[in-house]
């Protein structure tokens, strides 16, 4: 299996990943695009000529972003769609609104090493979001997804997945002492096997779907980390959201990656498997590419959600 290079790398930002392409025609959704990457792919995508679907928890602040888009690229085809992550139901009821097929489906939204709270099922809040949301709303999107022929999901991860793998008999910290950071690895490694099974379990419906690290970047997600003036990343290492939505994009709409999926992207190229932490924001640990976990958070997903994958 060949490792997949492109033109783009750090700098590219997502209009010049998206330069050339042509996505008339279909129909994109993109979680958490109220701000920050969200918005700047959403951007790119219409200007691109997708009709897009801002899924949001604020419509407020998703109509908002919305009009500017529209302002921006001219497109008149960009919507939104209320969508509150730690809810299945709300994952269940837009997709119960959607009408024709998915094309594109860019699960980006997320929270970062919050302070310990949880769903009402009892769920840790950052897996909860991070993962189990966004399979609910995947697994709830699926005949649309295979309706479109060969759709692309892309999730975002982080660095971060490599400070944990997924704790199996501990999930959502029962048992250990809360922290932060350990939850949110264990949340953005679960993002990274979502994609190795749901390329492997419906590549019969020619949909892929591929992971990737947007790099270091200043937006509302850092709101707990001490965002700019917290210095965990060297001043050089940081993109702008233009250049941190480029990956994103990239795995969304290039003819590079059609037929690709379960693979880990950084700097808009894929990333190498290492087995220890890197210490930098590139590589991709082993165990979260590992198909038979990838097969087993599949279904403790869907034993925590009480549903089944009809497509299996």
């Amino acid at each position: 299996m060949s490792v997949i290079t492109t033109p783009f790398g750090f700098a590219s930002t997502a209009a010049e990943v998206a330069a050339g392409i042509d996505l008339t025609g279909r129909q994109a959704l993109v979680t958490g695009a109220s701000s920050g990457l969200g918005a700047e792919t959403a951007r790119a995508l219409a200007a691109a000529g997708a009709a897009v679907t801002l899924a949001v928890r604020d419509v407020a602040a998703g109509e908002r972003i919305a009009k500017d888009i529209t302002a921006t690229t001219g497109n008149q085809q960009v919507r939104v769609a209320r969508l509150d992550l730690t809810d299945p139901a709300s994952a269940d009821a837009l997709a119960a609104g959607w009408q024709g097929p998915l094309h594109i489906l860019v699960n980006n939204a997320g929270v970062m090493a919050c302070p310990e709270r949880y769903t009402e099922q009892g769920w840790e809040w950052q897996f909860a979001t991070n993962h189990l949301g966004h399979f609910a709303l995947a697994t709830a999107l699926h005949d649309a997804l295979a309706a479109a022929g060969a759709a692309r999901i892309v999730v975002v991860s982080s660095t971060g997945h490599q400070q944990s793998p997924i704790v199996w008999d501990d999930i959502n910290f029962a048992f250990r002492p809360y922290d932060a950071w350990l939850a949110y690895g264990q949340s953005k490694t679960a993002n990274v096997l979502f994609a190795v099974e749901a390329t492997r379990r419906w590549a019969a419906d020619n949909i892929t779907a591929n992971a990737l690290m947007p790099g270091a970047i200043y937006t509302n997600l850092q709101r707990h980390t001490g965002g700019r003036g917290s210095g965990r990343v060297p001043a050089e290492l940081i993109k702008t959201v233009e250049q941190g939505a480029a990956t994103s994009v990239l795995l969304a709409t290039s003819p590079l990656l059609d037929g690709v999926g379960g693979r880990y992207f950084s700097d808009c190229n894929e990333s190498e498997v290492v087995d220890r932490r890197t210490g930098t924001l590139h590589g991709v640990a082993r165990y979260a590419v590992d198909p038979a976990g990838a097969r087993r958070l599949w279904t403790v997903s869907e034993e925590l959600l009480g549903r089944r994958d009809r497509s299996a």
